[in-house]
């Protein structure tokens, strides 16, 4: 199949790296059996890598703009049957309009976001994930204003040098927009490169 440069498969050094520490964090948190939501798909890696990993979940992946292209150029390579067609997502829009899942997650998103875009978010985590679901939320995080690492320090002056309103979120931040979803942190797991990979639960009676 020729593909032209702008549907090309992308590739993440990162997501290699990552991807079975946070498939650790998968395996004890989701549903063995369900619909699971990606926001922010990127490159397709983890999709591919998680979805093949765990056959009984029907993994959703989804994303934006310019990131489109690519990662459905990956999946129309690599997909396996449960990994379902990439859908166009702005989480910014009200409702999302994508039914209910079991599970969302979302790797390497937050910081690149705007702050109303991580509310946006959350609000359609809101909407979209079932009672009794799972959220998980995976990349660097500040607590108490403090960065874990220098790395992510110098990460985060980059990222608000290419954008002012990109930066490391601070923890204390999201889990409070989380607590006002009606979700209730689960767990939050120390993962390799000083990122954080926070998992939270919608309470039945939230």
């Amino acid at each position: 199949m020729q593909l032209s440069d702008d549907a090309r498969p992308a590739y993440s050094k990162a997501c290699e790296r990552n991807k079975d520490p946070i498939l650790a964090v998968i395996r004890q948190h989701f549903p063995e059996m369900g619909r699971v939501l990606e926001v922010g798909g990127g490159t397709g890696q983890h999709a591919v890598y998680f979805s093949r990993a765990l056959p009984l979940l029907r993994w959703f992946p989804t994303d934006t703009g310019d990131y489109v292209a690519p990662l459905r150029a990956r999946l129309a390579l690599e997909a396996p049957s449960n990994l379902a067609g990439v859908v166009e997502l702005d989480v910014r829009k009200s409702p999302w309009l994508l039914g209910q899942y079991d599970a969302i997650f979302s790797a390497n998103t937050l910081h690149f976001m705007s702050q109303a875009c991580v509310r946006a978010l959350f609000r359609g985590v809101d909407e979209s994930l079932s009672d009794d679901g799972v959220l998980i939320i995976y990349g660097p995080f500040r607590y108490g204003t403090e960065y874990t690492s220098p790395s992510n320090a110098h990460f985060d002056e980059w990222l608000k040098q290419s954008d002012p309103e990109r930066g490391i979120r601070d923890f204390e931040w999201v889990n409070g927009l989380a607590a006002a979803a009606g979700l209730q942190l689960l767990a939050d797991v120390a993962m390799p490169a000083n990122n954080q990979a926070l998992v939270w639960h919608k309470s039945i009676n939230s």
